[in-house]
């Protein structure tokens, strides 16, 4: 099954350590054109110098970037994936489809915004995490794989947890989105673009009058091109722009309308939730209230991570996220 797998060797890099190399492997999970629509998708493997794989953990990206712009990307020259690789993690980064270097939907090939359904909506994307998580699971013999998810890839990354709780070691939701009793609000296209100027807005908007920003401001011109460069089509708009699918939006829009993708009660892992003390999409008291939903006979652990944003990951205290992490996982 998984000999029409494509592996192809990125690059070789030079991590923190000096002396330690590790290399950077692009697998190609297979789509299918004919019949239902399975889309082609990559999924980035940094494993560590030891070159043991039997620690898995899996990196569900958010709305807006893939994989490669945020575990993956070197923050004053090292990773989160080098962080992970140090303490004996094989770490992966799954693109969804729509992103970065998997498949597009056939509904964003088109010049504009598309009315319809939005794209990408969780259920679709669960089962794209599931079949990141066989093929790991595969490849490295483990028995299950640990999975790290960022912002909507929470609502993916549990509601996956919920189906397949036998498959998953441990569970980290940071910026997790959770359900607030709203209003509803009206669904957006099937796609949408995204400028640079509209992710560095986003990225600062978090930091409270007056304090000093704590976006890592130096490699965000390196973070932008390789953002750019993940659309071929970005530079044929002004400003260049990335296409994005819609479907994460809409399951955010949802959420806050009391409509959540999953059920926390049904969450059987052990999990980390974590929060930035200002994040305004996902609070203290949202982790709260996601810790509370879920059953009390599951080991849950809540950290706050001060002066941190929902992009708590690409700042300059993203280390306190490392550590509330790494503390996490060594009780497996």
């Amino acid at each position: 099954m998984h000999g029409l797998l494509k592996t192809t060797l990125l690059s070789i890099m030079l991590l923190a350590s000096p002396g330690i190399m590790a290399a950077e492997v692009s697998h190609t999970l297979p789509g299918s054109p004919a019949g239902h629509w399975t889309p082609r998708l990559l999924l980035r493997e940094q494993a560590p110098a030891s070159g043991d794989r039997s620690h898995p953990v899996l990196y569900v990206h958010g709305a807006s970037f893939p994989s490669e712009l945020s575990i993956m990307f070197r923050f004053e020259g090292t990773s989160w994936a080098d962080d992970l690789n140090e303490r004996g993690y094989d770490v992966f980064g799954l693109d969804f489809a729509g992103y970065g270097g998997s498949e597009r939907y056939p509904g964003m090939l088109g010049d504009a915004p598309m009315v319809g359904a939005p794209l990408g909506r969780a259920p679709e994307a669960a089962v794209q995490v599931e079949r990141a998580v066989r093929y790991i699971m595969a490849s490295t013999g483990a028995p299950r794989v640990t999975i790290i998810a960022h912002s909507w890839g929470t609502i993916v990354a549990a509601l996956f947890a919920t189906r397949h709780p036998e498959l998953v070691d441990r569970l980290v939701l940071f910026g997790a989105i959770v359900k607030r009793e709203g209003p509803a609000r009206s669904e957006p296209d099937a796609w949408s673009l995204v400028t640079i100027e509209e992710q560095h807005t986003r990225f600062v908007g978090g930091v409270p009058k007056g304090h000093a920003g704590v976006l890592v401001e130096q490699d965000f011109p390196r973070w932008a091109r390789t953002y750019l460069a993940t659309d071929p089509t970005s530079g044929e708009r002004s400003p260049a722009s990335v296409k994005v699918p819609s479907g994460p939006s809409a399951d955010v829009l949802d959420a806050w309308s009391g409509k959540l993708a999953y059920d926390p009660a049904r969450i059987m892992t052990p999990t980390l939730i974590v929060s930035g003390a200002w994040d305004g999409s996902s609070t203290p008291a949202d982790a709260a209230w996601l810790a509370g939903a879920m059953s009390p006979m599951v080991d849950k652990t809540v950290v706050t991570v001060p002066d941190a944003t929902h992009l708590m990951h690409l700042e300059s205290g993203r280390r306190e996220l490392y550590r509330a992490v790494d503390h996490f996982l060594e009780k497996r």
